[in-house]
């Protein structure tokens, strides 16, 4: 589904420093009965970043119990200990040959960056490498070694239990992902992948999956649609069906989880669990990029930590939770490339929130939201007979009191009806309790975040009139209104057949959302 994910994640990893930690949502995918945590991201360039201390400081202000370090940061780890903060620490990729060849070299990795920290620092987790096989081939040989000898080293420490061990993958090694039930991992790494998943098994550990709809998204050229990547709820007739399962699909994210546990299933290990070890929207791209938005960034995290939070699980596996890293804590002002790779984070360097996430529900994680706003807007640029159409229903069988719309009241002006309906809109959508499907008004409304009060008009759900602390509109409710482009995918919606023709797929796929 990613045809160069690989690739694009592979560029952004070289030119990583050795230090990066990672905004982490974590939530357990070994069992249904676990709950689901958060945690969090550092860096690439420690001139760009806060120091570990102050790191630590927002870690523990937003409640989030646990982080992903690309490195073993000796100051990072330090700041670390006696937090109870759980850690991923990493093996760089630029050390993946020296220890996949020595187990004295492994050892001597486990004692400098683990035993010298365990247990004040809770260590939970080694990434041993990451998208080695997309990023770093020549080293693929070396890797399952490698993981043997780290986890040799933890087992002669007595650590084995305590620590897991694993491997991050780019899910651009899943070929032929859609529909998931026929994905498999690209074949030509089966020697690989097979003593991979036997260490990852024996050692009750799990698959790690870096997962990017936007970078999906991005290269579908148009045919996934928009809602689809960012979680956002999809009338049933836009939902995508497995024929094989008849699972249907209501976002990317799940849809390729599923497609990774079917390849393993295709190798016969049915019963790992997958962690998710990257996976966000940046908030900010150049004009190739038009979707990296603060509101689609805001959207796609909050709705993901909900996702996860929920336990909602996947279609496959449903009420097993998934583990996330979310790509990450802060933005990169110093990192070379494009502009959304220096946006991907949720913090500026000083701490200050790129936007407000909305995490209802989440407890008090990410603390920094607690007004739980949120409104119904009408589109701008729709067509004027539709929005006097929604204006006409909500005042009239929508039982809206729209008298402040009157000439002479607080909301007649401006006196259009864009305004007007904006005002008729979010008064319903407040009035149904922000249900599900109560701002779509046949896809001339939306949600927003945006508090559009103005002067004396005070809109229904607002706090006082004063716009809202939220940053921009952050679209979070259902929109049925996707009429944004469809999704790279090999099967028909509701129910229909599929085809193994990517020409086909394209084309019927492209026909039912466009």
């Amino acid at each position: 589904m990613v045809l160069e994910e690989g690739r694009v994640l592979a560029v952004r990893k070289e030119s990583m420093a050795a230090l990066l930690l990672f905004f982490l949502l974590a939530v357990s995918a070994v069992s249904a009965d676990e709950d689901a945590f958060i945690g969090v991201n550092l860096g690439t360039d420690l001139s760009d970043m806060p120091s570990p201390t102050q790191v630590v400081a927002l870690l523990k202000a937003q409640n989030i119990r646990h982080i992903r370090l690309y490195d073993a940061d000796r100051a990072m780890l330090l700041a670390l200990a006696n937090t109870g903060i759980q850690v991923t620490v990493s093996v760089p990729n630029d050390q993946l040959l020296g220890i996949g060849q020595s187990n004295a070299t492994a050892a001597n990795w486990i004692a400098r960056n683990v035993i010298a920290h365990v247990p004040a620092t809770n260590i939970t987790s080694i990434a041993v490498g990451s998208e080695v096989l997309s990023a770093l081939p020549n080293a693929a040989p070396v890797l399952v070694s490698a993981l043997k000898f780290i986890h040799s080293a933890l087992v002669a420490s007595n650590l084995d239990r305590q620590i897991k061990v694993s491997t991050p993958h780019s899910s651009a090694i899943i070929l032929d992902s859609f529909p998931p039930s026929q994905a498999f991992f690209n074949r030509s790494w089966d020697p690989v992948m097979v003593p991979l998943l036997k260490f990852l098994q024996s050692t009750d550990s799990y698959l790690m999956l870096n997962v990017y709809p936007y970078y999906d998204y991005m290269q579908s050229n148009g045919v996934i649609p928009l809602d689809y990547a960012l979680f956002r709820p999809l009338p049933p007739n836009k939902e995508a069906v497995d024929a094989n399962t008849l699972l249907h699909y209501t976002n990317v994210f799940d849809a390729i989880v599923d497609a990774a546990y079917f390849a393993m299933s295709y190798l016969n290990f049915t019963k790992l669990p997958i962690v998710v070890t990257e996976s966000g929207w940046p908030s900010k791209g150049d004009s190739s990029e038009p979707d990296a938005t603060l509101d689609n960034a805001n959207t796609y995290n909050s709705n993901l930590i909900r996702h996860v939070l929920n336990n909602t699980g996947t279609p496959k596996h449903p009420g097993i939770a998934v583990s996330t890293y979310i790509y990450e804590l802060y933005n990169e002002d110093l990192r070379p490339g494009s502009v959304s790779e220096k946006n991907w984070g949720l913090f500026n360097a000083n701490g200050v929130p790129i936007y407000t996430l909305h995490l209802t529900g989440a407890g008090t994680v990410l603390a920094n939201d607690t007004t739980n706003q949120t409104f119904c807007v009408a589109k701008e640029g729709a067509d004027q007979k539709m929005l006097q159409a929604a204006l006409d229903w909500a005042c009239g069988p929508g039982k809206v009191d729209c008298s402040p719309l009157l000439q002479g009241q607080p909301c007649y002006e401006p006196d259009n009806v864009l305004t007007h309906a904006t005002y008729a809109v979010n008064a319903y959508f407040q009035r149904m309790a922000k249900s599900p499907g109560t701002c779509d008004f046949k896809g001339v409304a939306t949600v927003t975040t945006t508090d559009p009060s103005h002067g004396t008009c005070i809109f229904p759900g607002s706090s006082g009139g004063r716009n809202s602390s939220f940053i921009n509109g952050t679209s979070l409710a259902p929109s049925s209104n996707s009429t944004t482009s469809g999704c790279l995918s090999l099967f028909f919606y509701s129910g229909g057949s599929f085809t193994s023709s990517v020409i086909i797929g394209l084309l019927v796929l492209s026909a039912v959302f466009l």
